[in-house]
């Protein structure tokens, strides 16, 4: 049978592991745990790869925990960061945290009792530590060669940002999180990027040293595009896993525009396909790339991971409105996230509700002239909200206007012009 090691490296999930015995005592149940940085109030894109390893762990019949870093986050890791990031207050870090929560919700099962999911907070025993106990029972256990000779504190002593006391100390706390899970929930593995390598080695050494037990680390490649772009960067621009954050429309698109030499290896990463099924969509792109069938099912199924049925639904139904189906039941976020990109105009509710199509169209920019909007009614070539326009006499009614904030004009098939209403 093949064990959790083997899947995530048939996976492409898999880059080191601290001990080669971790194979064999994977054939038994194990706890494993990962943390998520409560840096902001949605995780994002890229905190799947570590998500979907985690839930993978759950799925093979192993106990979970997902650690919101209440307390490191307010230090801040420095691992893969070339700069100190701004401090965050307590307040702001709760406030956070319940929205990690809530992402962490929709991928892990918490309702599963034979493999566990928990999630908690390592400000829950880092609160009531003083700084004297963590230089006593902590950093004492530390030397400090092996401390600098961490990857992520020498590229940071060399540069010319350099590396505060706080960051340099980060590592001392998250090896006492592995310390206290081990302690409390029999926790002998921890899951992260491979930018934690020192971090959870840290533990590990910590662990051994305090309650001569072995206890293991796993850590999962960190995911670049073809082109080297961090997984989960749209532009420069960071894709949440709240739909208020990013849309669920941009969400979907994002794996709809998938280049061909990345797609068979995300669905890899980030979906429970079957392989059976990756393999027969990787020959399907060979044979016919131009049908996209491993894009859009890869869009598929993340979007419908993380915003469920429904969400997927609504992104489907968002892309067709772009080649001019129905915009019923479409909420005014998404049709922002969907015409993000077409001109757009600001009119007055005075200006729009009770006035003709044909004087709201010339307004908004979408005609020149009210000759050329009549023009465009006779000639079947309106559409309000993808609805042809036929009678030249037509009005906006305050029904149209969606959410009584957008209007979304169309001449052709493709000439869209956003009214923003206000």
């Amino acid at each position: 049978m093949k064990t959790i090691i083997d899947i995530l490296k048939e996976r492409e999930l898999f880059e080191d592991m601290t001990s080669p015995e971790l194979p064999e005592k994977a054939e038994s149940q194990l706890t494993v745990y990962a943390g998520f940085d409560p840096s902001s109030d949605s995780l994002q894109v890229g905190n799947l790869v570590t998500l979907m390893t985690l839930a993978r762990f759950q799925k093979e019949g192993h106990n979970v925990i997902a650690v919101a870093g209440g307390a490191t986050g307010m230090i801040g890791d420095p691992s893969g960061k070339s700069t100190e990031r701004n401090l965050l207050s307590e307040e702001e870090v709760e406030k956070n945290l319940e929205g990690i929560k809530e992402n962490l919700a929709r991928i892990l099962d918490f309702d599963d009792e034979k493999a566990t999911a928990k999630i908690v907070n390592n400000n829950d025993w880092f609160r009531e530590f003083t700084f004297i106990e963590v230089l006593r029972d902590i950093g004492k256990h530390f030397r400090m060669g092996s401390m600098l000779g961490k990857e992520s504190v020498k590229a940071r002593l060399n540069s010319e940002e350099g590396m505060s006391f706080a960051e340099f100390s980060y590592q001392l706390l998250q090896a006492y999180d592995f310390l206290k899970l081990f302690e409390a929930e029999g926790c002998t593995v921890q899951l992260g990027g491979s930018d934690q390598w020192g971090n959870i080695t840290a533990g590990t050494d910590l662990v051994r040293k305090l309650k001569g037990a072995e206890v293991y680390g796993v850590t999962v490649p960190l995911v670049c595009d073809s082109n080297g772009v961090k997984f989960g960067k749209s532009e420069g621009n960071a894709l949440y896993l709240d739909s208020r954050k990013t849309s669920v429309y941009d969400f979907y698109q994002f794996f709809v525009r998938t280049g061909d030499v990345d797609v068979i290896r995300y669905l890899k990463i980030l979906t429970f396909l079957p392989m059976e099924e990756i393999n027969e969509l990787e020959r399907s792109l060979n044979e016919a790339p131009e049908k996209r069938a491993a894009q859009k099912k890869l869009a598929e199924e993340v979007t419908r991971i993380v915003h469920g049925e429904d969400g997927l639904q609504s992104a489907v139904k968002a892309s067709a409105v772009l080649f001019g189906e129905s915009m019923e039941g479409l909420a005014a976020e998404d049709i922002l996230g969907i015409f993000a990109d077409a001109p757009s105009s600001e009119l007055a509710s005075a200006d729009v509700i009770g006035r003709s199509v044909i004087d709201v169209a010339v307004a908004a920019g979408l005609s020149k002239s009210k000759g050329e909007a009549r023009r465009l009614i006779q000639n079947g070539g309106m559409n309000v909200n993808n609805v042809r326009i036929s009678d030249i006499d037509a009005q906006v009614s305050e029904g149209d206007v969606i959410d009584g904030k957008l209007l979304v004009l169309r001449s052709g098939k493709k000439n869209y012009r956003l009214v923003r209403v206000g």
